[in-house]
């Protein structure tokens, strides 16, 4: 209940979070890759995949203004055990002043695992990849280069939890390198979205 209270930002706040969200999409369609920000039904549907396990890291790709990140804190997630790549400065800057005890690095998720060298040497491996990239939009090696590092870095028996708005165009990229859990369209969110879950 607590983290429930400190995360919830007033009207206003949302009302400029969601205004950087569009400006941002605006200017950097291939790197957003949606419109709004991600729906209160699709961030629960993502969290929802969060292990019981409190002392394990977290790892956020392209959180944006942060309403998955968000979801993650109130399912339980402690914020020293957050990390979140974000490439957007803006966007960065906000998560930051949202999540004063998370690791936000400034970065192409691309490079996450130099990343993470640079700015979490202490973190070996984390037990769940959130990732809000849109991996559709990208070349086949690129997402598939992502999905290889991606797994290096998780924990055993980890879990890679993505979402994309191409609901109906074949399996997602990352499927080559995981063992399938699930996958679901939320319907209730604009546009809508599939998750998926998957398993070292």
């Amino acid at each position: 209940m607590n983290a429930e209270i400190k995360t919830k930002m007033p009207l206003a706040a949302r009302i400029s979070a969601t205004g950087l969200f569009i400006v941002e999409a605006v200017f950097r369609p291939h790197q957003i890759g949606a419109v709004l920000p991600s729906s209160q039904k699709l961030s629960a549907a993502m969290a929802r995949w969060l292990p019981r396990d409190n002392d394990a890291y977290a790892l956020e790709l392209g959180p944006g203004t942060g309403s998955v990140t968000e979801a993650l804190i109130n399912r339980g997630l402690r914020e020293d055990r957050l990390i979140a790549i974000e490439k957007s400065p803006k966007m960065a800057e906000l998560l930051r002043a949202r999540f004063p005890r998370a690791i936000i690095i400034t970065g192409d998720a691309f490079q996450l695992d130099l990343l993470l060298k640079e700015h979490a040497p202490h973190v070996n491996g984390v037990g769940t990849v959130f990732c809000s990239l849109p991996l559709r939009n990208f070349r086949a090696r690129v997402a598939d280069d992502l999905a290889k590092r991606v797994r290096a870095l998780l924990l055993p028996g980890g879990r890679l939890v993505q979402y994309t708005y191409r609901i109906a165009s074949g399996p997602p990229k990352a499927e080559a390198h995981f063992r399938p859990i699930l996958s679901k369209i939320v319907w209730f969110n604009v546009p809508p979205a599939r998750v998926s879950v998957y398993q070292k």
